[in-house]
């Protein structure tokens, strides 16, 4: 009988890992039970008590949990690279924003913004706003949610433009893609693996992860608004 892994993995990898699931559980000879989230969503949840085999989390938040002894630095799996984007609803016009100047007359004329407050896209996009001073104006129009994919409230006509993990963003139906931040502005975070050192299944999570790794390849990843991951760890 398969070996049940619980995984914990961010949102920005839903998809991608939707893709692949089916053969990484056959091929690893596990039954995958998985809940997505915003990273720091997760570090919540685990600091409160919740178990899991392992998590696909930033690389910061594996690097210190490794150096805690919460994690196997043998386990490590780096997965992703992830950049911040914007989304409109379906059919509405796109502004440019392929500079910080097109982004900020972007950001001035739309009429809502919204965020998330768990994510590392909240954090990096307060920090861009505040670099194009903006931030106050930018403020008076957001809708900030908890968790969960901004685009859904864009889908649904809630907010005209969502800002998140670029897929995070094609994740949902009804929206189009405006575009990455600009490279002056941009934030790739690394998405990695790693199995937790108390796991009862560590020998099957880490089977799943390594599977994971080699199915999530570059022309996977970049259907998924995402690209491969530094061939070396910084």
């Amino acid at each position: 009988m398969p070996a049940t892994v619980r995984l914990l993995s961010t949102l920005a990898v839903l998809r991608a890992l939707e893709e692949v699931r089916a053969a990484c559980e056959a091929e690893a000879d596990v039954a995958l039970e998985v809940a997505f989230g915003p990273t720091n969503d997760m570090l919540a949840r685990l600091a409160a008590g919740e178990v899991a085999d392992a998590a696909i989390l930033t690389a910061t938040a594996v690097e210190a949990m490794i150096a805690e002894g919460k994690m196997l630095a043998e386990s490590r799996v780096d997965l992703a690279l992830s950049g911040i984007g914007l989304a409109v609803r379906a059919g509405a016009p796109r502004p440019d924003i392929s500079t910080p100047e097109a982004l900020r007359a972007a950001l001035l004329a739309i009429p809502s913004i919204v965020v998330s407050r768990a994510g590392a896209s909240g954090a990096v996009f307060a920090g861009v706003v505040a670099r194009l001073g903006i931030a106050d104006a930018v403020a008076a129009k957001s809708l900030v949610i908890p968790i969960g994919l901004t685009a859904e409230l864009v889908a649904r006509g809630e907010a005209a433009m969502a800002v998140q993990q670029v897929s995070e963003l094609l994740a949902v139906a009804g929206v189009d893609l405006v575009g990455p931040l600009p490279p002056p502005l941009q934030h790739r975070a690394l998405f990695s693996a790693a199995v937790f050192s108390a796991s009862p299944e560590a020998a099957a999570a880490t089977r799943l992860l390594r599977c994971l790794g080699a199915a999530l390849t570059p022309a996977l990843l970049r259907r998924h608004g995402l690209e491969p991951p530094p061939s070396e760890k910084a």
